[in-house]
C-alpha cells in the first residue's frame, strides 16, 4: 500500500497536479471537507432528518471558499503558463498599455454619452415644468398687483387679466387661481373640472413655486404675497401634474412614466389606466440626498422604493420612436422630483420620479435643431476623427506586434546560442540583420563567444605548457643534488626555491675524491624555461669538466690566448681547475647562446686535508666566510659573468676554512626583495646566520627563507631563492 501511494504521488508530481504550495493544500483540504459534509448531508437527507438541513450553510460556505481558492490556483497556473514566454509578456504588456486604455476610454465615452443623453432627456421635461412654474408665478404677480389696485379703489376684487388669459390660452382653462386678503378668500377662485379647491397654508413666504402634494394629488403650484401697510394679499395658481400635461411634454421626445406615492387619490389623477413595461430596462435614479432609491418588479408593474416610501407608476404617456439604426438604442433615465406637502410644508427630495425613455436620434435632433447644415460638418469631423483614431490604433497594434516579434526573435536566437555554448560549441554565432540595441547585444554575444573560444584555446595551450613545465620541473629537480656525500671536515647544504615553476638558479656539490669537493653556485639571466634550459646546460658542462678532467693550464695565456682549447680527451686525468672551467664554460655559452644570455657562476674546490677552498667567481654575488670571531671574508676574485664576452680569463684565489666557520653563498633572490622599508639586504642575512650559526645548516636555511618570506609579505616572490651553506668541522 505504501509503495502504491508513493508511486501515485510521483505520478501526480510528474503530471504537475500534486499540491506543492500551502494554497494548493488548503484548497484541496477545503474541497475534501466540503465533499465530506455534502455526502453526510445527502445521507442524512435520505432519512429526512433535520440535522441534514443544518449543514446547508456549512456546505455553501465551504463551496464558496473552495471556488475562491481554486480560482486563485487557476490564476497562478495561467500566469505561470501564459507569462513564461517573453512574447506573451510583451503581448500582455501591449494589451494593458494600448488596448485596455482604449477599451476603457470607449466605455467611458459610451457611459458619458448615455448619462448625458439621459440627463438631457430629463432636462427637457424638468425645464418644461420649470417654465410652467415661472409662467404661473408671473401671472400671480400681475393678478396680485391688479387686485391690490382694485381693493384700494373700493372696486370688486376681480382680475380681468386672468379672464383674458383664459379666453386666449387654452392652457389656463386647466389652471386654478385663488386669492386671499388677510387670510380671507376672495371671490376669485375658478377651478378646472374635477379639481378640488385648495387651502391657504401657513408656511408660504413672499414667493413660492414647486410641485406639491395636495390631498394625495400632484400639482404645479405657485404663490405670490403682496404685503402693504393696511393689508396682505396672496395669489395662488395651480395646475394638475397629470397625464395630459405630460403628453404635451412627451410629444416628439419618447415615453414618460410618472412614479408617485401609492394611494387612491393618485389613481384618480387620470382616467387613462397606467401602463409600465417591466421588460424594458430602467436606469438607476440618482438622488440629491443620502436616501437610496431602488427599482424592483411587483405583481402588476415596476415599483420604486426609497428609505421612507414606495413609489409606483401612476401613468405612462408618449410613445417610444422607432430606431433609426443598430446604434440607436433605448435610453432610460430617471430623475427625482422634489415634492412639497401642501398641508405641512415638508419637502421630500424623492416625492416623485419621472422616468424618460427615448433614443439618441431624438435627442440629437433636438440638441442640434438650431444649427442647420453646420451639424453635417460636425458629423463629418467626428467621423474623420474616428477613422483617424482607428487607423492609428491599428497601426499601433501592428507596430507592437512587429516589435514583439523582433524582440522575441532576438531572445530566441540568444537562447539557442546559449544552448550551443552549453554544449561546448563556441564557434556558433548569432546572425545580425539589424542595427539596433538588439543587434549590439548579438554582436556583443558573438564577441563574447569568440573571446571564450580564444580563451579556451589559450587555456589548452596553457595546460600543455603547464604539463611541459611540470615535466621540466621534475627533470630540473633531478639535476639538483639529492644525496650529498659529506666530507669528514666539511658539512654542506643547499636549497633552491623557484619563483616560477622552474628555476634559473643553480647549485651543485661534486665529490672529486674522498677529501675534495667542488661547490658550484650560479644564477642564469632571465626566468622560466629559457633560464632553466641554460641552467641544465651549465649543470652538465660543470659536471663534465669536473668529472672527466680539464687541461691543467692555470696561466691566462694558456686558457684564453690560443685559438683552440685542448679537449679533455687529449689531456686526460688532469685535476679540474675552477678558473679553467669558467673559461671553458664562458667560451661554450658565448658560442651557443644569444648575446643577451649569460650566467653568474661561483666555482670552488675544497681540499679537506689542507682545509683550503680554491675558488673563482664569474660575476656572482660574492660568497661569504663567517668566522667565529665575527669577521666576514668575501670571496670576490674571478672575472666577468660567463657567456657575456668571448676569450675571457678568470683569476683564482683561495680561502682557509677553520673549524666552525661557515661558508655562505646565495642568489639575488635572497637579498634584493623589497618592501616599504627597502631591500632585505646582505647585512640582515649575515646577522641571521651569526645568530643561528650553532644550528644545523638545514635549520639555518629555513630561518633565512622564512625571514625573506616575512619581508616580502603578501607580494609575489620576485626571483629564485638559492642558498648554499658549508661549515668546517
Amino acid at each position: 500500500m505504501a509503495l502504491f501511494s508513493r508511486n501515485l504521488r510521483f505520478r501526480l508530481i510528474g503530471a504537475g497536479v500534486w499540491p506543492a504550495s500551502r494554497l494548493a493544500r488548503a484548497a484541496w483540504y477545503v474541497l475534501g471537507l466540503d465533499l465530506l459534509l455534502f455526502l453526510v448531508q445527502q445521507f442524512l437527507g435520505f432519512f429526512k432528518t433535520s440535522l441534514g438541513q443544518s449543514l446547508n450553510g456549512w456546505v455553501s460556505l465551504l463551496s464558496v471558499v473552495a471556488i475562491v481558492l481554486f480560482s486563485l490556483l487557476a490564476f497562478r497556473w495561467l500566469k505561470t503558463k501564459l507569462l513564461w514566454r517573453l512574447r506573451n509578456r510583451l503581448i500582455v504588456t501591449y494589451v494593458f498599455i494600448g488596448v485596455i486604455p482604449v477599451v476603457l476610454l470607449v466605455a467611458m465615452a459610451f457611459i458619458t454619452i448615455y448619462l448625458f443623453a439621459g440627463q438631457f432627456a430629463n432636462f427637457v421635461v424638468t425645464s418644461e415644468l420649470d417654465s410652467r412654474l415661472r409662467s404661473l408665478e408671473a401671472v400671480n404677480a400681475a393678478i396680485a398687483h391688479e387686485l391690490a389696485a382694485r381693493v384700494e379703489k373700493g372696486e370688486p376684487a376681480t382680475a380681468r387679466s386672468l379672464e383674458g388669459l383664459k379666453r386666449r390660452d387654452s392652457v389656463w382653462a386647466r389652471r386654478q387661481t385663488c386669492a386671499w386678503q388677510d387670510g380671507k378668500p376672495l371671490l376669485l377662485c375658478s377651478s378646472a373640472q374635477a379639481s378640488p379647491p385648495f387651502a391657504l397654508p401657513s408656511f408660504l413666504g413672499p414667493r413660492f413655486g414647486a410641485i406639491v402634494n395636495d390631498q394625495e394629488q400632484l400639482h404645479l403650484r405657485t404663490a405670490y404675497t403682496l404685503p402693504s401697510a393696511t393689508q396682505r394679499l396672496t395669489v395662488i395658481s395651480s395646475e394638475a401634474l397629470d397625464q395630459k400635461l405630460l403628453e404635451n411634454i412627451a410629444a416628439d421626445l419618447g415615453e414618460i412614466t410618472l412614479y408617485a406615492s401609492r394611494s387612491k387619490a393618485v389613481a384618480r389623477t387620470s382616467s387613462v389606466p397606467a401602463r409600465a413595461d417591466s421588460s424594458k430596462p430602467l436606469a438607476a435614479v440618482g438622488t440629491p440626498n443620502k436616501e437610496t432609491l431602488t427599482i424592483r418588479p411587483s405583481q402588476n408593474a415596476m415599483s420604486m422604493a426609497t428609505g421612507q416610501q414606495e413609489l409606483r407608476p401612476v401613468f405612462t404617456v408618449g410613445n417610444l420612436p422607432p430606431a433609426s439604426g443598430r446604434l440607436d438604442r433605448v435610453i432610460a433615465f430617471g430623475t427625482p422630483l422634489p415634492v412639497v406637502d401642501w398641508a405641512s410644508g415638508e419637502q421630500k427630495k424623492t416625492g416623485a420620479v419621472l422616468m424618460v425613455q427615448t433614443r439618441p436620434s431624438v435627442l440629437y435632433s433636438r440638441l442640434f435643431a438650431a444649427f442647420g447644415d453646420f451639424v453635417q460638418g460636425v458629423e463629418l469631423l467626428l467621423l474623420a476623427a474616428a477613422i483617424i483614431f482607428g487607423i492609428l490604433e491599428v497601426l499601433a497594434l501592428w507596430i507592437a506586434t512587429h516589435l514583439t516579434r523582433s524582440v522575441t526573435g532576438a531572445v530566441a536566437q540568444l537562447y539557442d546560442a546559449t544552448k550551443h555554448i552549453n554544449r561546448g560549441d563556441f564557434s556558433h554565432r548569432i546572425p545580425v540583420t539589424s542595427s539596433d540595441q538588439l543587434a549590439t547585444l548579438a554582436n556583443s554575444f558573438n564577441s563574447m563567444t569568440a573571446s571564450i573560444e580564444k580563451l579556451v584555446e589559450e587555456q589548452k595551450q596553457k595546460q600543455r605548457l603547464e604539463n611541459e613545465l611540470a615535466i621540466a620541473q621534475e627533470v630540473q629537480a633531478q639535476l639538483f643534488p639529492r644525496e650529498i656525500i659529506q666530507l669528514e671536515s666539511l658539512e654542506v647544504h643547499g636549497f633552491c626555491r623557484p619563483a616560477r615553476t622552474v628555476s634559473g638558479d643553480y647549485y651543485d656539490f661534486l665529490t672529486v675524491t674522498p677529501d675534495k669537493m667542488i661547490l658550484a653556485v650560479g644564477d642564469i639571466s632571465g626566468k622560466g624555461i629559457s633560464a632553466a634550459l641554460l641552467m641544465a646546460t651549465v649543470h652538465s658542462a660543470v659536471r663534465a669538466y669536473a668529472l672527466e678532467g680539464t687541461p691543467a693550464l692555470r696561466e691566462p695565456m694558456g686558457v684564453g690566448g690560443g685559438s683552440r682549447l685542448p679537449l679533455a680527451s687529449e689531456l686526460p686525468g688532469v685535476e679540474a681547475s675552477p678558473a679553467a672551467m669558467l673559461s671553458l664554460l664562458n667560451h661554450q655559452l658565448y658560442q651557443s647562446t644569444p648575446a643577451e644570455k649569460y650566467a653568474t657562476i661561483f666555482l670552488g674546490l675544497y681540499d679537506g686535508k689542507q682545509r683550503t677552498l680554491i675558488y673563482s667567481n664569474g660575476g656572482h654575488l660574492a660568497p661569504l666566510v663567517l668566522g667565529e670571531d665575527g669577521k666576514v671574508h668575501r670571496l670576490e676574485h674571478g672575472g666577468t659573468p660567463v657567456g657575456l664576452f668571448d676569450g675571457m680569463t678568470y683569476q683564482e684565489s683561495s680561502a682557509r676554512l677553520f673549524p666552525g666557520e661557515i661558508f655562505l653563498a646565495y642568489s639575488d633572490g635572497v637579498t634584493e626583495p623589497e618592501n616599504d622599508f627597502g631591500e632585505f639586504g646582505e647585512q640582515r642575512l649575515v646577522e641571521l646566520v651569526r645568530e643561528n650559526h650553532h644550528l644545523p645548516l638545514a635549520r639555518i636555511s629555513e630561518i633565512i627563507t622564512a625571514a625573506v618570506d616575512d619581508w616580502i609579505g603578501a607580494n609575489e616572490q620576485p626571483d629564485d631563492v638559492t642558498i648554499v651553506l658549508a661549515r668546517a668541522r
